[in-house]
């Protein structure tokens, strides 16, 4: 029998009064390690701080990283809003299927109806991690428990925030004396399942402490499939900031998929029979990735209403949740030609503009052109040009971190990023493999499209993407995507392009000044065009 001997005042911070009434008060006193819960002056209850993490915020992506984690072996508290989620939640865990829920995890899933119970189960430095909606729920979460945290507990927001948010709060946070870690997690839900994408940044004293928890459930690559997709990314919102760019990319890579799709459709008239078997082929080479896994797998499904194939039933408006967009907003703050991922973004604005298409359709005329070309050849063109285009995306997406690095004064490992996203992620795919082999051999590479195994590809590409995109043009198919890669790539190699003309009418107008291509960089000049016009 253990004998504890205390004495408190009824003021003291320690101790808080669940509840009082004339016959009855109970009251709980926190001490370093163990919860003590007194009932009319009698000890009724004796708890040691037991779970290795806590997590709020039970939606799907939360259940599934507490599963997760429990899987793993650890002990894990849960909290939410509503009880009646959390009660349903851990209440359902014993019958979940053991693929799911493995041997032993419904023990080490831990809920709690108070939030200040669901604080003092955790072990220290207590580790909480928030999955909720981003913006002010994130904002309204962290202030509620730096009530009841200490200095040096960690604060983890795992869900989808902007990255200047992110940032905000690992500044407020450190002057407070939390510890914080702003995280990108991606592979959806059965990702946060079986393993995701784990992208963590903020105060690196914390890294240490979450680590293990969640290079354990991250996803795992390499000959062994032992190495984890997680590792520290940088400073404050730098692990946000990665996602945003993984994010983007998975616009631009889903954007070009789709342009392959109704490039192949439009000109060859290929069934969805026909196109399962195209994207099945692709899967087996350099193009090999889950988008193009799911593309393939998309074809095959019917539609249970009509029995027609149910890609043909589906309203063609895509949707977004706004990542793609914050990415083409920095990079336009930051000056970074990221023209892929924008005409992604914009793609999926005009497709939601329907009934004006509709209307549009009926009275704005195109090209009457039919394709009279080698079928099996223009197949192997247009995949082509999906991989040199994929090129590009990834390329611009690289620039804008190396861009947003130097702005922020983070120290990002290019390569070890390419790792992160080789599994679990949505953008998961071989071509990444050589992408980190790219950065490795040259840490500083400015630009994946200088790599000389990239050089290569792209080069032998470039023929058979010209073909697709002038195809495209002369039948009136959108390509917006293919269009954009094809545009960049050939403004990037070009050492002079027409911004002289555009630089001479902003002095014009203006006298906004230029340079001169005779004198150092740096020295300006302005002409005054009026009177210099009227001389000649």
């Amino acid at each position: 029998m253990r004998r504890i001997l205390f004495h408190f005042r009824m003021n003291s911070p320690q101790i808080r009064t669940q509840s009082s009434t004339a016959a009855h008060r109970v009251i709980k006193v926190h001490f370093s390690d163990e919860q003590i819960l007194i009932a009319n002056s009698k000890l009724v209850a004796f708890q040691t701080m037991q779970n290795d993490i806590g997590l709020i915020g039970l939606a799907v992506m939360g259940q599934n990283l507490v599963l997760n984690m429990a899987n793993h072996g650890f002990s894990v508290a849960v909290y939410n809003r509503t009880t009646e989620t959390m009660d349903e939640f851990v209440g359902g865990l014993k019958d979940e299927p053991v693929d799911k829920v493995w041997e032993g995890t419904a023990d080490r899933v831990h809920g709690y109806k108070e939030i200040e119970d669901f604080v003092a189960s955790l072990k220290r430095p207590r580790r909480v991690m928030i999955m909720v909606k981003a913006g002010g729920p994130v904002d309204a979460v962290i202030q509620q428990l730096k009530g009841l945290l200490e200095p040096g507990d960690i604060i983890i927001d795992g869900g989808n925030s902007d990255f200047v948010d992110t940032n905000r709060r690992s500044k407020e946070l450190r002057e407070e004396g939390f510890q914080f870690i702003g995280t990108g997690v991606s592979g959806g839900e059965e990702g946060a399942l079986k393993g995701p994408s784990i992208m963590p940044g903020g105060h690196v004293d914390a890294w240490p402490h979450v680590k293990d928890i969640l290079q354990s459930i991250s996803a795992k690559v390499g000959p062994n499939d032992d190495i984890p997709c997680c590792d520290w990314v940088g400073e404050d919102g730098a692990g946000h900031y990665v996602k945003m760019v993984h994010n983007g990319i998975e616009y631009g890579d889903m954007q070009l998929i789709c342009e392959a799709y109704f490039i192949l459709k439009h000109t060859l008239n290929l069934s969805n029979e026909e196109l399962y078997q195209v994207f099945k082929s692709w899967n087996q080479g350099e193009l090999a990735s889950y988008l193009i896994e799911i593309t393939r797998d998309i074809f095959t499904v019917k539609d249970e209403k009509t029995g027609n194939d149910l890609v043909d039933m589906i309203l063609d408006t895509a949707k977004q949740k706004g990542t793609g967009k914050w990415m083409s907003q920095h990079a336009l703050d930051l000056g970074v030609p990221t023209t892929l991922i924008t005409e992604a973004v914009y793609a999926r604005c005009l497709s939601g503009q329907k009934d004006a298409r509709v209307r549009a359709s009926e009275v704005l005329t195109g090209p009457d052109v039919t394709f009279d070309g080698d079928r099996d050849q223009f197949i192997e063109d247009v995949r082509q040009a999906l991989y040199a285009s994929k090129l590009v995306s990834y390329a611009q997406g690289y620039v804008q971190l190396d861009a947003a690095a130097a702005e922020f004064g983070w120290k990002l490992n290019n390569g070890n990023i390419a790792l992160l996203w080789r599994g679990g992620c949505i953008i998961r795919s071989v071509f990444l493999e050589d992408i980190k082999a790219a950065f490795d051999k040259n840490p500083q590479l400015e630009n994946l499209l200088l790599d000389d195994f990239f050089k290569k590809a792209i080069n032998q590409a470039q023929p058979a993407w010209r073909r697709v995109v002038a195809t495209a043009v002369n039948m009136g198919l959108p390509v917006p995507g293919f269009s954009a890669a094809l545009t960049y790539y050939d403004g990037y190699r070009r050492d002079r392009l027409p911004a002289n003309l555009l630089q001479a009418q902003r002095d014009y107008f203006g006298a906004h000044t230029y340079e001169r291509i005779d004198t150092p960089r740096g020295e300006t000049f302005h002409t005054d065009w009026i009177r210099e016009r009227n001389l000649t």
